[in-house]
């Protein structure tokens, strides 16, 4: 706040004052007053005006100045209705009052679309779980009926489950510190749970799993991380090669941390995507492969819920090489959510 962009939005003001000073002037002149006594009358009533003016000026500038680097300080601008100062001057206290208004608004609206946005993801669990028994159905059916055509149809429905559950978790995403559980947990479990679920894929498609050394114990919830490891084994699975199709899975512990590792030898990823594979909606030049479509939802989402979590997720890959991820356990009985 400059103080000639004061003056000038107090001209109306000013020229008024000067209009008025000048009538007096006109009016002393008549009646012919001295000289002295005509400059003092204007002077006087101008030092006393640019006076006002400049204390005017000093405090609304020095309460704008600190209402400016309080909002700046901030990462979330709206809560600058919390810390502002009330003002000693009618326009400070009008916007106060406009803001805390804004601000009120802000807050009514803000809860009732999370009102619609908790309702409706109510509603996508509940289909999901729903769904969920034809799908269970449907592989008993498989099951007790196996044959060529079955078998196919026992792959889709598998997939069918993948994509349920990756819109359950999805959905649970933001809230994961509301359903979870940390216990001591032994790696070996997590890893045959998940190898076992895909064991259809494993067989029929003629991938060797090599699993070492992963009889370590590590704090976690087992569901949430049953999930992120599957999501892995089904890009190993989804992206391997024709031949010669491997992968190794083994851990390692290094000071305060267990490192679990997940390499294939598959297709790998182009050195440019890399950076991106964590991105919601990314599936790269891979995702578009006949065969091999993905929604870019899949490591996104387990990027977004090991953050959660307070787990780490590294990638490396090399194209034609195949792809390593790094699952970071920190050691202890807790972790900081």
């Amino acid at each position: 706040m400059k103080f000639s962009g004061f003056l000038m939005d107090k001209f109306i003001n000013i020229f008024l004052l000067l209009f008025v000073l000048a009538t007096i002037e006109i009016f002393l002149m008549i009646y012919n007053f001295g000289t002295f006594v005509k400059i003092y009358i204007v002077v006087s009533v101008l030092l006393i005006y640019f006076l006002g003016l400049f204390i005017e000026f000093w405090v609304k500038r020095n309460y704008y100045k600190e209402l400016i680097e309080k909002i700046n300080e901030l990462d979330k601008k709206y809560l600058i209705t919390e810390i502002i100062k009330n003002a000693s001057f009618l326009e400070g206290k009008i916007l106060k009052e406009v803001l805390d208004e804004t601000n009120k608004s802000m807050r009514e609206n803000v809860n009732y679309y999370k009102y619609l946005q908790e309702e409706y993801k109510e509603y996508i669990e509940l289909w999901i779980h729903e769904v969920k028994i034809p799908i269970a159905t449907s592989k008993l059916m498989v099951e007790n009926n196996k044959n060529e055509i079955t078998k196919s149809i026992g792959e889709e429905l598998d997939k069918i489950e993948d994509y349920t559950e990756e819109a359950l978790f999805y959905a649970r995403s933001n809230t994961v510190e509301k359903d979870y559980i940390i216990r001591k947990t032994l790696l070996k479990e997590i890893i045959n749970t998940v190898i076992k679920k895909n064991k259809n894929q494993l067989i029929s498609m003629k991938i060797k799993v090599d699993i070492e050394d992963v009889d370590k114990e590590v704090y976690v919830d087992s569901k949430w991380i049953i999930f992120i490891l599957n999501q892995i084994i089904i890009n190993s699975i989804k992206y391997s090669k024709e031949e010669n199709r491997k992968i190794n899975i083994y851990s390692k512990e290094i000071k305060d941390k267990v490192i679990l590792y997940i390499k294939d030898n598959g297709i790998g990823i182009k050195k440019g995507e890399i950076t991106r594979v964590f991105e919601k909606g990314f599936t790269g030049t891979n995702g578009r492969i006949n065969g091999k479509k993905s929604t870019g939802i899949g490591m996104f989402l387990c990027k977004k819920l090991c953050d959660k979590l307070g787990i780490g997720l590294e990638l490396n890959s090399v194209e034609n090489e195949g792809t390593e991820v790094k699952i970071i356990f920190p050691k202890g009985s807790y972790t900081e959510f």
